[in-house]
């Protein structure tokens, strides 16, 4: 199995900052931060929810302001980009349309919400990316949905039995 050892990656760090910095990993976000942070770092629960959700938070919110001028750049200046994102946008939006059919912008929370691997933080502002959301719409979903996986994961770490110290 492999395993990632997050709390050695940032050993030079304090608990906090290596809390914020573990929370803005892909794929482990504040699903790894907070067990961390309470678990091995010991940091009080508020301490560990506050830093891992404003860590989470920071590639996201880049995500949702700097994708779109990213991408219209690329496409603009080279060929393959334009091809790529035309691709990603037509099978995103074929993938996701039931769920937008359904939801609509809510599915950007539902998804930011959602504190499983491949889904959660970095899925929420991408799905807002292609689906075209406005930023005055995403970015406060994107805000709740990053609180509401911190309160999930954090509830979690807390009433589970397993410890990682």
């Amino acid at each position: 199995m492999l395993h990632f050892d997050y709390s050695s990656w940032f050993s030079n760090f304090s608990p906090e900052m290596a809390t914020f910095l573990i929370a803005m990993v892909p794929i482990s976000e504040l699903r790894a931060a907070i067990p961390i942070a309470i678990k091995i770092y010991h940091l009080p629960v508020w301490s560990a929810y506050t830093w891992s959700v404003l860590g989470n938070l920071v590639p996201m919110i880049l995500i949702v302001l700097i994708l779109q001028p990213i991408a219209d750049f690329l496409s603009r200046h080279f060929r393959i980009f334009h091809k790529f994102f035309e691709w990603l946008f037509e099978h995103t939006r074929k993938r996701g349309a039931k769920k937008f059919e359904k939801w609509g912008e809510l599915a950007v929370f539902i998804l930011t919400a959602t504190p499983i691997p491949l889904l959660g933080g970095w899925t929420g502002p991408l799905a807002a990316f292609v689906f075209n959301i406005k930023l005055k719409k995403s970015i406060p979903l994107i805000v709740l949905g990053c609180m509401t996986a911190g309160a999930i994961v954090t509830l979690i770490t807390l009433f589970s039995t397993s410890g990682f110290s």
